[in-house]
């Protein structure tokens, strides 16, 4: 009777939702989003169905309103979600799309928990940090799981072990890895400097860090430790002795020449089969074949185009980093590689536009916000329109396509957006109500993925090869469609409709080689394995012309 209970009870344990606790100490920017999508594109070759979700210590709500400066750029998830870029690298790896669920912030936590005790739900209960706080926290973590979806969900916490941000946070894994037991296990992401003038590898950091760590109730299993020189296994066992881990899982995470090559060095360090193992799940050998082509191609492209990528944030290069990512999967479908040129859209004047973009094939004009950097943004399109060169227009860039196109033209030379002349008689780009009230910055938002349909015979449908698709979107302005028939009679064609409120989606020009833009943000949707085809035509075009 024994027996059979046992054999009940390891059946149900492969049935049941596993979780993985990432953190990180010593420093910041260690890249445990990297390691995180790595493990998680190792598990699902393995045919587990995994989702990762990111918690972050900040108190906004969400980055919607930070200033791509201080948080790099905003991820859009197919529900509208406004998260956090490591997102983008979730998808990326694992071709999975993500949702609000996926990212939670410090400030949503506190905003549910306020909301419930404003409407009476904790019965005049002192409502404290612990336990509704952390069991907001640990609610959020296991709602993907709930969902049956998944064998695994991995968890990412920002941060670093020691912030008084992170603290909540860790007391919510503590507790959920001794409710959980054996469906749930910690990687600690940590670093070894390297001492020069000593010529030696430094593991009291990583000492440190994990002692911070027990403090908080974590004993972390595996220790995957980010470092410039190979370990040696000397080393490895210092770790596991002073860590209380076994030497196979003190992982080596070393600098690599792309993040993608970190999925493979994962599995080399066998960091999939230390996780399964001591999760006791069984499952098939990774296939990772598609994979290693990507990085055949990424490794030995047959040749190099140069894209500028024009936009108000280039300082700061995180602020693209869908775009440059994209770049990178295009450029890997053409054999080629791409060498993005950051030009500051300020510094586009007639005066420099030419030295500017004399030794580029291409021309990508970035989404933003507000008036800086608009007329630089302009002058780059007229540039690309009169020259041949390809172009291609995302969200804004889209828009200042539009403006350029009307001034230059259609001889409307005042025209503009509602935004930078409300006194103007063309505004060719105004304000729509959109899909998501932003109630805290006074403005309406068209969030999320939306319908279009692509007409026949149009660029747009060369490149997508079907009349309809779904993109996703962040803006406040549309086309205004009162000036749609006389931009149409002078070459620039509307190619693409939103189905449900005729709003443009693309625009195009049928006598330049290559000049398109778009409201949406085709970024979003590229990943490793499935490049975006507006990118791999982009590339293309500026790989063929001469």
């Amino acid at each position: 009777m024994r027996d059979e209970h046992f054999v009940f009870d390891k059946k149900l344990l492969q049935m049941q939702t596993r979780y993985i606790f990432v953190t990180g100490g010593v420093t910041s920017s260690l890249g445990k989003g990297i390691i995180s999508a790595s493990l998680a594109k190792l598990l699902r070759a393995r045919g587990l169905s995994v989702t990762i979700q990111k918690f972050d210590p900040y108190i906004n709500i969400d980055p919607d309103t930070l200033n791509p400066f201080e948080h790099g750029e905003c991820y859009v998830t197919e529900d509208g979600a406004v998260t956090d870029l490591d997102l983008g690298h979730y998808e990326r790896f694992l071709d999975v799309r993500t949702s609000q669920a996926n990212n939670i912030t410090t400030g949503r936590i506190y905003q549910n928990v306020i909301s419930r005790e404003r409407r009476g739900e904790y019965l005049g209960k002192t409502v404290q940090v612990i336990p509704h706080i952390t069991d907001e926290i640990k609610r959020n973590v296991q709602l993907l799981g709930k969902t049956g979806k998944y064998d695994i969900v991995i968890t990412e916490i920002g941060g670093t072990v020691g912030d008084i941000e992170s603290l909540p946070y860790l007391e919510a894994v503590r507790q959920l890895r001794w409710e959980l037991g054996e469906l749930s296990l910690s990687i600690h992401l940590t670093y070894v400097p390297y001492l020069a003038a000593a010529h030696e590898l430094k593991t009291k950091p990583t000492q440190r860090s994990v002692k911070a760590l027990n403090e908080q109730g974590i004993q972390p299993d595996i220790l995957v430790l980010r470092t410039e020189h190979e370990l040696y296994p000397e080393l490895r066992e210092k770790v596991a002795l002073f860590c209380n881990v076994s030497k196979e899982s003190v992982i080596q995470s070393i600098d690599a020449k792309t993040i993608y090559q970190v999925p493979l060095m994962m599995q080399e360090e066998k960091l999939d089969e230390v996780v399964l193992a001591k999760l006791r799940m069984k499952s098939d050998k990774p296939d990772m074949t598609a994979w290693t082509a990507f990085l055949e191609k990424y490794f030995n492209p047959q040749k190099t185009v140069r894209i500028a990528l024009v936009g108000k944030y280039v300082k700061l290069q995180d602020a693209y980093k869908s775009i440059l990512e994209s770049f990178v999967h295009a450029g890997a479908e053409n054999h080629c590689k791409v060498e993005a040129v950051m030009v500051q859209a300020e510094d586009i004047t007639p005066e420099t536009v030419a030295e500017l973009f004399s030794e580029v094939g291409g021309i990508l004009v970035a989404p933003g916000f507000g008036e800086r950097g608009i007329e630089g943004k302009i002058e780059a399109i007229r540039y690309a329109r009169e020259n041949n060169i390809p172009f291609l227009g995302i969200c804004l860039g889209m828009q200042c396509a539009v403006v350029e196109f009307a001034r230059n033209v259609l001889g409307l030379k005042d025209a503009h957006s509602t935004e930078i002349n409300p006194q103007t008689s063309h505004k060719v780009i105004d304000f729509m109500e959109g899909q998501k009230n932003i109630q805290d910055i006074g403005g309406t938002m068209r969030l999320g993925a939306y319908p279009c349909n692509i007409i026949s015979g149009t660029l747009a449908h060369k490149i997508y090869g079907t009349t309809q698709i779904s993109e996703r979107h962040r803006h406040r302005y549309e086309f205004n469609n009162e000036y749609l028939s006389a931009f149409e009679e002078k070459g620039m064609r509307a190619s693409g409709i939103n189905p449900n409120s005729d709003l443009v989606e693309i625009v195009e020009l049928s006598s330049h080689p290559f000049f398109i833009g778009v409201q949406f943000h085709p970024e979003l949707r590229s990943t490793v394995l499935n490049p975006h085809p507006l990118f791999v035509k982009f590339v293309e075009a500026v790989s063929n012309n001469p």
